[in-house]
């Protein structure tokens, strides 16, 4: 997914890798934080997932790497839980100032716990959610419990987490014990949202039973159903994207009026992988892709598809604005096309390819107590629909690079 890298400082100087990337036309109605979850980085696949899907409902996602993680300078053993709290604050000074204070904060994992923190330091948050996040930050302990009487005995150990090595220093366990998220939830005074899978390893799911518990209202609950903790899966890590986009329409809903500020009325966006392409007409967003057949991944419809459904959709606007002109019966419209290309008839080279034209079948379904003069006029005025003269007429196509 295109997306701009960027850095920003931490409060010591430090600079810190991000990615902030952009609905498809530019133009975010709001922005999110993402944290990601322990030791992890900003280019894990489901945080990437879940930003394009937030992308697509026209929420801008800035995600970046915590101190000493991935491309971010500063050494991992000097870090804690409460230098990612001051890590998302410093996220969402750079979002302030050179764009727009966050709107959402996401987290998973600890990074879910991390943003309850971090919430109460900025006012421009009205929604937060988490994803797998435990209860208390100190549950983490768990990954390095064999190495726990070393790091106290000897100040610092090196742990193996998740197959990678890092060195943990004593006074980063002694953060983690003293950080009571209770009082954090009970005093939010934002929307949470809560989601866990109930098969989740890691983070077993009393945690997220023992934050709802904590939290006041308005608070939500959805189970990632057969989802992992670290949502491997690209289709549990969609489903959270969509979720938490379609959850936060509630709490920050887009501009009713909205002024067109572009050039073009539709934006079209598809990076160097696959053919899942995103686009946005006007504020409306959808999804486009090939079948598996085709190498696609079936996300959407085809460009073909999306060319038939036009034709479809306008066929039966403009019968209804007829009957409605006339005040005739027509109580609902029904059309049903596939589009193939087949051989011109009167083709004198039917194995020449360019002898083959395009085919649009359109079958009419007319619900309403209409006689028969009144449907065969009907079923003339679908052809004189705009779609369709348009597709029966020469087309110029002006491309041009930018």
């Amino acid at each position: 997914m295109p997306s701009q890298k960027i850095e920003f400082q931490n409060g010591k100087g430090e600079k810190l890798a991000a990615r902030l990337e952009l609905p498809v036309d530019q133009r975010p109605y709001a922005y999110a934080l993402f944290a990601h979850c322990f030791t992890c980085n900003k280019n894990l696949s489901a945080v990437r997932n879940i930003s394009r899907a937030l992308n697509m409902k026209g929420i801008a996602v800035l995600r970046f790497d915590f101190t000493g993680l991935g491309e971010s300078e500063g050494n991992f053993a000097d870090t804690n839980f409460s230098s990612n709290v001051e890590d998302l604050v410093w996220a969402a000074r750079y979002l302030e100032t050179h764009h727009e204070a966050p709107a959402l904060l996401v987290g998973h994992a600890l990074g879910g716990a991390a943003v309850i923190c971090a919430a109460h330091e900025l006012p421009s948050v009205k929604a937060v959610a988490t994803i797998g996040a435990p209860y208390s930050p100190n549950h983490i302990s768990h990954l390095i419990a064999e190495n726990i009487e070393a790091i106290e005995t000897e100040g610092v150990a090196r742990v193996n987490i998740g197959g990678r090595p890092f060195t943990v220093k004593r006074q980063f366990l002694e953060d983690i014990r003293e950080k009571n998220l209770e009082k954090k939830l009970e005093t939010l005074g934002r929307a949470l949202l809560i989601l866990h899978a109930p098969q989740d390893l890691t983070v077993e799911i009393s945690n997220a039973a023992r934050m709802y518990r904590a939290a006041r209202h308005p608070k939500s609950f959805v189970s990632l159903d057969g989802a992992d903790h670290l949502l491997s899966d690209k289709e549990d890590s969609r489903y959270t994207g969509e979720v938490i986009a379609t959850w936060m329409s509630r709490y920050v809903p887009r501009p009713k009026k909205e002024a067109l500020k572009v050039e073009k009325e539709v934006a079209v966006r598809l990076g160097k992988e696959g053919f899942t392409t995103d686009v946005m007409v006007r504020r409306h967003s959808l999804t486009a892709d090939e079948p598996e057949s085709f190498g696609g991944t079936d996300y959407g419809p085809s460009p073909y598809e999306l060319v038939t459904a036009g034709l479809g959709a306008c066929t039966a606007m403009t019968l209804q604005m007829y009957a409605r002109r006339k005040k005739w019966p027509l109580k609902e419209v029904r059309v049903h096309l596939n589009h193939f290309k087949d051989h011109a008839e009167d083709s004198e080279n039917a194995e020449n390819p360019k002898s083959k034209i395009d085919y649009f079948n359109r079958t009419i379904e007319l619900d309403g107590d209409l006689d028969e003069e009144q449907r065969q006029r009907l079923l003339e005025i679908a052809n004189k629909c705009p779609v369709h003269k348009t597709l029966n007429s020469p087309i110029k196509i002006l491309s041009e690079l930018k």
